[in-house]
């Protein structure tokens, strides 16, 4: 898939050829035709930068072997039918002329949905195309691998394909973000844009405002691991995603109207560095001067800005927060700038790597989980015991990665440590837990960076 080409002369993958292999069989046995074309989407984990893109500031991603796989056959009618191969996921009908996506308890098809909806309303495709789908997927649910983001970027890609149309690898991904935002996740991009924008072998540094991708080179010697806390996180189905978010954007409305700014205009961190003009050291300074550690309560922030309590919850909370009481806008202040920071100092030790290249990026790798931890509050203490573990096991740098609160974390270990570290690691977390042990397989394994999202042809050979 380059530039706005159909992605549609992608071949088939040797190690995913036996999986497509079985889902054909799959979907010929449940709706009795063969399927036209097949979508890929894979997972993501990040390897620093944490709640810091919709806050406008760049994180350093890079895609996994783990993703989302869809055969899809176009049909006549106007309705889309989903099978997972997953029996625990329900199958699911609807018709494409009437999307309604549950936000309270948002089911696997709802992710579907969003993709569909997204295109759809792209387009503003007047009669768009029904569709026979059955998907398969490798990604841990809700372990902070962006199981549900690959969901909806292969439905988006799907719903593109199945009605011939084209966009470019960072449209997709723009598009596939506000998707997102039907079900309730106020996201900043970051999933969407790995998924379409990744390249085998290659890292990314991921900017927004505008969306691009710069190739890093992870350094030679060290492999990324991940493991799952076996604690799941569903961003949707919890307040506590989106109660950062609105107490990133309180602390910039708050920060602007206290140096003189249009502080109505102003929704993210990172805007408000851009608008005063300061590194992000001066802007971390300005937090300390500005900005206290004791929790804001709804009438102090209204007091300071000047509007009544109506205005904030109308024009400024989102509509699950309008009940949170108190909002801790110093750490998460500091966490989003010192974040930031982070992100531009592992890209600069990948880019021109001294000696101890692999030792610096592992301690900028724990001071992120530590801020995560202390500042953002998105961790949790099985996500800290399996932080420590993977230290005392081998690793130069472990931390929680995706949105917390559960989910997994990645650790840095040289290359020369890694049997010892995962041995060390099953004995220490997984083994010590009848339920932990039995999600071992699945729950701890070495990645590499993977491929983006594609379409695959049916071949006659599959």
């Amino acid at each position: 898939m380059s530039g706005r080409a159909p992605p549609s002369t992608v071949r088939i993958p040797e190690p995913i050829s036996g999986r497509l292999l079985s889902l054909k069989n799959t979907f010929n046995s449940k709706y009795g035709c063969k399927p036209s074309f097949y979508a890929r989407a894979p997972g993501r984990v990040n390897l620093i930068g944490e709640h810091i893109d919709y806050c406008g500031y760049a994180v350093l991603p890079m895609a996994i072997e783990q993703d989302i796989l869809a055969a899809v056959k176009p049909i006549d009618s106007k309705e889309v039918e989903l099978s997972n191969t997953n029996p625990s996921y329900l199958d699911f009908s609807t018709s494409v002329t009437n999307i309604q996506i549950d936000k309270t308890k948002p089911l696997w098809h709802n992710y579907f949905l969003c993709g569909l909806k997204g295109i759809q309303d792209h387009f503003n495709l007047p009669s768009p195309t029904g569709m026979k789908c059955v998907l398969d997927g490798t990604i841990p649910p809700s372990s902070g691998l962006s199981s549900s983001s690959a969901l909806v970027c292969c439905a988006g890609l799907v719903t593109l394909t199945a009605n011939g149309r084209t966009l470019s690898k960072v449209e997709l991904a723009e598009t596939c973000a506000r998707c997102e935002h039907y079900i309730g996740t106020e996201g900043g991009g970051m999933d969407q844009s790995i998924s379409f924008l990744a390249e085998e072998g290659k890292a990314k540094l991921i900017e927004f405002g505008p969306l691009r991708a710069t190739d890093v080179t992870l350094p030679a010697g060290a492999v990324f691991v991940i493991a799952n806390s076996c604690v799941e996180m569903n961003k949707a189905a919890t307040a506590h995603f989106n109660i950062r978010v609105v107490e990133c954007r309180l602390a910039t409305k708050i920060l602007a109207k206290s140096k003189g700014l249009a502080w109505r205009e102003l929704m993210k961190l990172g805007d408000l560095q851009i608008n005063l003009g300061v590194s992000l050291e001066g802007i971390l300074d300005i937090v300390e001067e500005v900005l206290h550690p004791e929790p804001y309560t709804c009438e102090e922030i209204c007091e300071f800005l000047g509007i009544s309590l109506e205005e904030l919850r109308t024009t400024i909370l989102s509509q699950n927060t309008q009940d949170v009481a108190t909002f801790r806008l110093y750490q998460r202040s500091k966490h989003v700038y010192g974040e930031a920071a982070r992100v531009l100092a592992f890209k600069a030790v990948c880019d021109d790597p001294p000696a101890n290249a692999v030792q610096l990026l592992g301690d900028l790798m724990n001071q992120s989980h530590a801020s995560c931890r202390d500042m953002y509050e998105c961790s949790c203490p099985e996500l800290d015991q399996l932080v420590d573990i993977c230290l005392k096991s081998g690793a130069v740098g472990s931390r929680l990665t995706g949105a917390g609160w559960g989910g997994c974390s990645v650790s840095m270990v040289p290359a020369e440590k890694l049997n010892h570290f995962l041995s060390s690691v099953q004995e220490g977390f997984y083994k010590t837990d009848s339920k932990k042990l039995a999600l071992m397989e699945k729950s701890l394994f070495a990645t590499k960076p993977g491929s983006g999202a594609m379409i695959l042809m049916e071949e006659e050979n599959l």
